[in-house]
């Protein structure tokens, strides 16, 4: 039996989903994506995914085509129809289908997509417990990092890089300082202390990142917002990802050289904890 997707207003098999041999976003890489995490059949951090959806989409200056209310139902309903319990969904807004042309065309209808990925047991991925491998690769995107688009290209050119070198995941750099994984934002503890880069056009606003620094903050935990060095990593405590599907995930290598103890330190995994458990109360 094949998956349910979402087009244009149309459940479909997806075998029968179709777009535009012009739309802009195959053209030209013109769309926005998210991605939400679904625990027990509940959606998480739905609305921070909704509101940094708007936000892209203002920021390319591209109409919603779906209200968030609908977009909610739109989710639920693929989750009903592929019985999804453990998973994802995955949504991409593209500005639509044109004529080929650099220049915005001011009448296009913007294309939706939806679909899911069943990933049963998402919470209790085994690499939580060994922690993951990591290599540094130099960042070679585009300056506008902040905006969620489908130019997803480098990052999946560095994930090639990761695993042929026998790792799990790029870090990758700037003048000496980490921005972030290749689909993830990057965390280093020195101390007791989590230190993390600040938020602006270098990094994307992760909607899991915001949940996990709020609840560290919440227990008290110390967390310091700003670049830090492929060498301060190589020397810190611990080392960890966040993103709406690893939630939160222990490094215990980077280039080769050990983190910490090369286990998963108890700062990443006291985190992993609280964010599952509260994310589940507030999943909808």
């Amino acid at each position: 039996m094949s998956r349910t997707v979402y087009v244009n207003g149309e459940y479909l098999p997806e075998e029968d989903a179709k777009v535009s041999v012009f739309d802009r976003g195959f053209l030209f890489a013109d769309g926005v994506y998210e991605v939400t995490s679904v625990l027990g059949g509940k959606l998480l951090d739905f609305d921070g995914h909704a509101t940094r959806l708007a936000r892209s989409l203002g920021e390319l200056e591209m109409s919603n085509p779906i209200t968030k209310e609908d977009l909610l139902e739109v989710h639920r309903e693929l989750l009903r129809r592929n019985a999804i319990d453990d998973g994802l969904v995955y949504l991409q807004i593209t500005r639509g289908a044109a004529d080929r042309d650099f220049a915005y065309p001011v009448d296009a209808t913007p294309t939706i997509v939806l679909f899911t990925q069943a990933k049963p047991g998402l919470a209790d991925n085994p690499m939580a417990k060994t922690g993951m491998k990591v290599i540094t690769i130099e960042d070679r995107r585009w300056g506008r990092r902040d905006i969620k688009t489908v130019q997803l290209l480098y990052p999946s050119m560095g994930k090639m890089m990761a695993k042929a070198a026998g790792a799990d995941d790029a870090w990758m750099t700037e003048d000496g300082h980490v921005t972030e994984g290749t689909s993830n934002n990057a965390y280093i503890v020195k101390d007791g202390k989590i230190i993390t880069r600040h938020l602006g056009e270098e990094i994307l606003h992760g909607i899991t990142r915001k949940a996990v620094l709020r609840f560290a903050r919440e227990a008290q935990m110390q967390v310091e917002e700003r670049p830090f060095t492929v060498e301060e990593a190589r020397a810190a405590d611990e080392a960890f990802v966040t993103s709406a599907s690893s939630f939160v995930m222990p490094v215990v290598e980077i280039d080769g050289a050990a983190i910490g103890n090369a286990t998963p330190g108890p700062v990443a995994k006291r985190l992993r904890e609280i964010y599952i458990e509260e994310s589940r109360k507030t999943a909808i």
